[in-house]
């Protein structure tokens, strides 16, 4: 009895995709390598994604989706304390952050120009993240732990040294104890701080 293999569906064929256009960019893949990575046919992207820009637009919606981190840090944000919800929102920030959406093989289309569209649909939900730092450091002044300061500046500045850490390890391959990392950005930030 032969045993008939399953054909690769949607979600196998945009994973393959996604990876080569991390890795190569949009202008250096071709249908065929695509076909040749997921082990299928040129007519079954044809039929789930109708042609290459289809299937790049898939794989940067399905790459770019930042909603599952933007949840964890509404939820590691949540504690009544806030110094305790900043120690989790930084430690939610530097564990979970999504570095598959920044590969920048994602934003390239023909040309060496950034696609507008994807850098859009990021920049929006980069700036949810900037909401939830500053309702923390709203919560902080209100209750008096923290001191009054220019709320978004603040916010800012802690969002920004998280994006270094993030930086350092995704760009230039730094091995980072992040545990560590981020023990210090939050004591520094609380103290800064403090009244």
């Amino acid at each position: 009895m032969q045993v008939q293999k399953s054909k690769p569906g949607p979600n196998e064929i945009l994973a393959v995709a996604a990876e080569l256009f991390a890795e190569r960019g949009y202008s250096n893949v071709s249908i065929r390598d695509v076909c040749r990575g997921a082990k299928t046919s040129a007519p079954m992207i044809y039929y789930y994604f109708k042609d290459k820009k289809g299937l790049f637009k898939a794989a940067v919606s399905e790459k770019l989706n930042l909603r599952q981190f933007i949840s964890g840090l509404r939820d590691a944000s949540e504690s009544r304390q806030v110094e305790k919800a900043v120690g989790s929102f930084v430690k939610s920030y530097l564990s979970a952050f999504p570095e598959a959406a920044f590969d920048p093989g994602l934003y390239m289309r023909e040309t060496a120009k950034l696609d507008n569209r994807s850098a859009e649909v990021v920049s929006r939900q980069l700036d949810e993240v900037e909401t939830i730092a500053t309702s923390l450091v709203q919560r902080g002044i209100r209750s008096g732990e923290f001191r009054a300061v220019k709320v978004e500046e603040a916010a800012d500045c802690l969002i920004g040294m998280l994006n270094h850490v993030i930086f350092q390890k995704i760009h230039f391959s730094k091995s980072l104890d992040i545990e560590k990392k981020g023990e210090a950005i939050t004591w520094f930030f609380l103290n800064a701080m403090r009244p």
